[in-house]
């Protein structure tokens, strides 16, 4: 009797302390939630660019879904996007969801001119966006734009022959590097100073890219005015005659000596012998947590006097093994002339700051077009990087993030052995362990 009054308090002990336990652990959670995403490519996460973005939002966030209990295609279309949403909300907890049923509502669903079945409509700070997709790309594009509080205006100059803004062609720069700042709120227009009297006032970043005929010096003029009333500038140089812009060089007190950077990098990746990989970002707000590799199709050099108002520090530095070369021969035919060529590594993006009428005058100076370019925009994060400097010159650094990538590839192909070698394991091996393992503790309490 003694004897089962003690098992019976050892259990009651043990039942009382695992009791305790799990509300210890339960209330352990509850005040201090701890998750970790183990799958392969963090498909239950948001990116760090998307989760950069949830941060700057300061208010709340409100998405009204439009969509029926059930899709002929998708099936249960709000349990999808309720789960999608769920990584954002986790993030931000005031982000705020609300369906609505277009066949139960339809009033509310024209009011709000819905055109598709799982239309979203996102809201912040009074403004909204309507989306017809939902990945997190696009969803984290349009809160993006949502966060461009002020309306800014990047004017590109026009009529000499420059890449255009908006342009198609291989050698413009619409395609990727526009259509990505038109994602991201920004609107663009064209500029030619032979027509306008001067450059808008509205204008938050001006760019200029290579002209390909000379500027009329009553255009030159206009350059120079915005840039002594503080206007920020983007001018992406290519290795050629400046076409009249030296007037330019002098007032931002650059210099930009001839040749084209060789990169032995680039070479060895199997790129062309004229091309330069950018993998030296130095401590800046536009390079800021950047570490993709940037690529600048026959580069130029920039360098600078330091005898200026202006504050120069340097982006990119580009051919640590490489150098600069003048001569045809060195292009064609890579090699380094002691007599001839300049050791790297070279300059090739270089960002400008002095203090004028009360305000931080910011300009960009790229010794290459062509990354930028439709033809050449897509190599690593080249689309980034302008976008980057876009927001530093529009004094929006608060938007410099890299944009959400695609998930890696999750799918696990095996071979029909493997296939055969898991189904015996959980079919046979799986049961027998278990099985031995219940058969040695029947043994162990018999023996005691």
């Amino acid at each position: 009797m003694r004897l089962l009054n003690s098992i019976t308090l050892r259990n009651l002990l043990f039942v009382a302390l695992l009791l305790a336990t799990a509300m210890g652990l339960g209330y352990a959670v509850s005040r201090h939630p701890l998750q970790r995403d183990l799958t392969f490519n963090a498909s239950n996460s948001l990116e760090p660019a998307s989760i950069s973005v949830l941060k700057q939002l300061s208010g709340p966030v409100n998405i009204t879904v439009y969509a029926t209990m059930q899709d002929p295609r998708l099936g249960d279309i709000r349990k999808i996007i309720r789960e999608f949403l769920s990584l954002y909300q986790r993030e931000k907890p005031d982000l705020k969801l609300v369906f609505i049923d277009p066949e139960k509502e339809p009033e509310k669903t024209r009011e709000a001119r819905i055109q598709l079945n799982g239309e979203l409509v996102v809201e912040y700070a009074g403004r909204s966006e309507h989306l017809t997709q939902i990945n997190e790309q696009t969803l984290t594009s349009a809160l993006l734009r949502l966060a461009h509080t002020r309306s800014q205006t990047v004017m590109y100059l026009d009529g000499h022959g420059e890449r255009k803004l908006d342009g198609r062609a291989n050698h413009e720069l619409g395609t990727l590097f526009g259509a990505k700042l038109k994602q991201n709120g920004f609107k663009i227009n064209s500029l030619n100073l032979s027509i306008a009297q001067d450059v808008p006032d509205n204008t938050s970043v001006l760019v200029i890219t290579q002209p390909q005929v000379d500027l009329m010096p009553g255009e030159i003029d206009k350059l120079l005015r915005y840039v002594d009333r503080g206007g920020n500038l983007l001018w992406l140089v290519d290795a050629e005659p400046m076409h009249g812009l030296e007037r330019l060089t002098e007032k931002l007190g650059l210099l930009l000596p001839p040749g084209i950077v060789i990169d032995p990098a680039a070479t060895e990746m199997n790129a062309p012998a004229t091309w330069s990989l950018g993998t030296t970002y130095l401590p800046h707000p536009v390079t800021h947590d950047f570490n993709l590799i940037t690529a600048y199709p026959s580069a130029r050099p920039v360098a600078w006097n330091e005898n200026t108002e202006w504050k120069h520090q340097i982006l990119v530095e580009v051919a640590s093994r490489g150098w600069v070369t003048r001569s045809a021969a060195g292009v064609s035919h890579p090699h380094f002339d002691k007599q001839h060529d300049t050791p790297g590594p070279a300059t090739v993006a270089l960002a400008l700051n002095r203090d004028i009428n009360d305000k931080e005058q910011r300009i960009v100076v790229v010794g290459n077009g062509a990354f930028l370019s439709n033809s050449f925009a897509g190599n690593g994060g080249n689309v980034d990087l302008g976008v980057n400097m876009i927001n530093w010159l529009a004094s929006d650094e608060q938007l410099i993030t890299l944009q959400p990538r695609a998930a890696k590839d999750s799918n696990i192909i095996l071979t029909k052995m493997q296939l055969n070698f898991i189904s015996v394991g959980f079919l046979l091996g799986v049961p027998l362990l278990l099985a031995g393992f219940g058969t040695y503790i029947w043994w162990r309490r018999r023996r005691s």
